[in-house]
């Protein structure tokens, strides 16, 4: 079974321009975020996907394989599925290039099962759960609900469920680690983007607003995507630690 592992990453950001080259103790985010893939048993091949030379020449810089990608994509989405339209692969893992404390055993759990026919439709996607209280109210923060057996019921920028008549819930947030077969992401390219998908400004929504289920699959992370310059500091100071703990292998 192949399975190519994917970062899409775009330097135009209306939120934090040029955020996959900032410097996280002393090497661009996309590095570290390739770092950690390079550690993840069972990837076939790992590839930056983008649209801007000024990544394509840091990639090149680490030794990094990348692919040049439209730069008229308005999601990671569309930028996956044109890369899986030219590299055929059994499976994709998209890693969000601003996930760089992503650690490799989050990763093993998103990886397919040899019972996965690579032919259907399927679509994987970590969470987490929310330990900080602030986190529930930031807009930056996508929140998930799923059902029984784990497939996502809905996704919010806002608090959800709404603690009308109990608070008593696990708060649980999206990561950016995802698991797609090919016949999904190809979904992707011949379904534009929805309605509820633009309100939120959350991708996968357009599985949902299509009747596609996501299964999502919890991991015990300690995580925080780079959204704002306050995020750098903060991921920088857990990179340290993991450093000095030994946690991450340089």
């Amino acid at each position: 079974m192949k399975v190519i592992a994917v970062i899409p990453a775009r330097y135009k950001s209306t939120r934090f321009e040029g955020k996959p080259l900032v410097n996280l103790c002393g090497k661009p985010m996309i590095w570290w975020v390739h770092h950690q893939l390079c550690q993840v048993k069972g990837l076939s091949e790992i590839y930056v996907a983008t649209d801007d030379e000024r990544i394509g020449k840091v990639c090149s810089d680490y030794g990094i394989k990348y692919v040049m990608t439209s730069d008229s994509h308005h999601t990671h989405l569309d930028r996956l599925a044109e890369f899986a339209e030219n590299i055929e692969s059994d499976f994709y893992i998209n890693i969000n290039g601003d996930e760089p404390l992503m650690m490799p055993e989050y990763v093993e759990r998103l990886l397919p099962t040899s019972d996965l026919n690579p032919a259907d439709f399927y679509f994987a996607n970590a969470m987490t759960k929310i330990k900080k209280t602030v986190e529930v109210a930031d807009i930056s923060r996508i929140k998930v609900v799923t059902d029984n057996l784990g497939y996502a019921m809905y996704m919010a920028r806002t608090p959800i469920p709404y603690p009308k008549a109990s608070s008593d819930f696990d708060y649980m947030k999206f990561v950016g680690i995802q698991c797609f077969s090919r016949s999904a992401l190809l979904f992707c390219k011949d379904n534009k983007r929805g309605k509820i998908e633009s309100i939120e400004d959350i991708d996968e929504y357009r599985f949902l607003e299509n009747g596609k289920k996501i299964k999502f699959v919890e991991i015990p992370a300690e995580t925080l995507s780079v959204d704002t310059q306050a995020d750098v500091k903060i991921v920088t100071e857990v990179l340290e630690r993991r450093i000095k703990n030994k946690e991450i292998v340089l």
